[in-house]
């Protein structure tokens, strides 16, 4: 039996992790999983939505980092986890996913004690070390044993690098997997209802969580201008992260939400909520990476208020554009792209649903390998 742990931290890992535990419970004859929730997502009501919408059970540890400066919030998740991991078992296998505080904290702690990682949506690059997703993909990568990724160019990413071809799989996108499994579920929910949106009403969903956009007063009110003006067209669903819930109060901006026309603000939305208001929007616009992979494989037009992205082949063969943060630039690219006929949808290679399967065979694989080098 091979000792295989499994980290979540954040809601972007969970859409990942899901479909993998799921294929390696499969193997219980040769697999013994356990499921690692470092507590970086320290929104409660949050995390539990997508734990059940997700059908994921309750993680077997839970670390209770909660949030902080990356500094400390990365500290405390390398201290717990190694604590952990020396008070207990050894893993054979540590699976990371993404690049949150959570991915490269862990792997770091497993590669120190000459623990195999597996860095689970590898390769992605957006070559801007100012986000500090950034530096957490490129270091993870760094330390991997086997890096599993989502797309061609993640591979090319990698070659670049000098890391060893022999340590790259292309697997494609577990996030469809979710997507894909989840999919019927969604269709049936009525948050549209519960929203007060009728069937047929047109809208923009939106979803803003990064500091570039929600941190400073300037950027935040760059944004809510532009809102102003496309919210006398179309109503704007928003489901508020709690960050930036208490930025919009810190900064003294509630009031100039509430004047907002055309602006709906709801509390975090569930899974399958969330995927039902997705799939029938006339456009998103966010600034989260998994949310231009959805959108791609929807054929749903997206605009990303960044200045980069880590995933360019939701441009170059989906239906994302990026968008400066500018109120001109982004209501322009609104209108615009309310006006045009959508792009006709092309799905990536192995964004398939099937991912999580092609990922167990790959963690077979090495074990095999691992035993016959002795």
């Amino acid at each position: 039996m091979k000792k295989i742990q499994l980290i979540v931290g954040a809601r972007p890992n969970f859409m990942k992790i899901a479909p993998l535990y799921r294929e390696l419970e499969k193997k219980k004859d040769i697999f013994k999983v356990s499921l690692i929730h470092t507590g970086q997502h320290y929104d409660e009501k949050m995390s539990e939505l997508f734990f059940d919408d997700l059908e994921m059970p309750k993680p077997d540890v839970y670390l209770n980092v909660g949030s902080g400066t990356h500094g400390e919030q990365t500290a405390r998740i390398i201290e717990r986890y190694e604590e952990f991991i020396l008070s207990s078992t050894p893993p054979d296998l540590v699976v990371v996913a993404g690049d949150v505080n959570s991915t490269f904290a862990c792997a770091l702690v497993a590669k120190k004690l000459c623990i195999p990682v597996a860095h689970l949506e590898a390769g992605l690059r957006s070559y801007d070390e100012r986000m500090p997703e950034e530096i957490n993909r490129v270091l993870t990568d760094r330390i991997s044993d086997i890096l599993l990724t989502p797309s061609i160019d993640a591979n090319k990413n990698l070659e670049k690098e000098g890391i060893d071809p022999k340590k790259i799989f292309f697997v494609g996108n577990i996030m469809i997997d979710s997507l894909v499994e989840q999919l019927e579920k969604a269709k049936k929910s009525k948050i549209k209802k519960t929203l007060g949106l009728d069937n047929d009403e047109q809208y923009i969903l939106t979803t803003l969580h990064r500091p570039s956009n929600v941190d400073e007063r300037e950027g935040l009110k760059t944004i809510l201008y532009a809102f102003a003006e496309i919210g006398k067209s179309i109503k704007i669903i928003f489901p508020m992260h709690p960050r930036t819930q208490k930025n919009i109060d810190r900064l003294g901006l509630a009031e100039m939400v509430e004047n907002t026309p055309g602006l709906l603000i709801s509390e975090p939305i569930g899974y399958h909520d969330f995927i039902k208001m997705e799939m029938e929007a006339s456009l998103v616009l966010t600034d989260s990476g998994g949310i231009q992979e959805e959108t791609t494989y929807f054929g749903i037009p997206c605009l990303t208020l960044r200045e980069n992205t880590e995933r360019p082949i939701t441009i170059t063969q989906g239906t994302n554009q990026l968008v400066q943060l500018d109120t001109e630039s982004i209501v322009n690219a609104t209108l615009d792209v309310l006006k045009r006929k959508r792009k006709k949808r092309t799905v990536p290679k192995f964004w398939d649903g099937k991912t999580g399967e092609r990922v167990v065979e790959v963690i077979v694989r090495y074990f095999d390998e691992e035993k016959s080098s002795y």
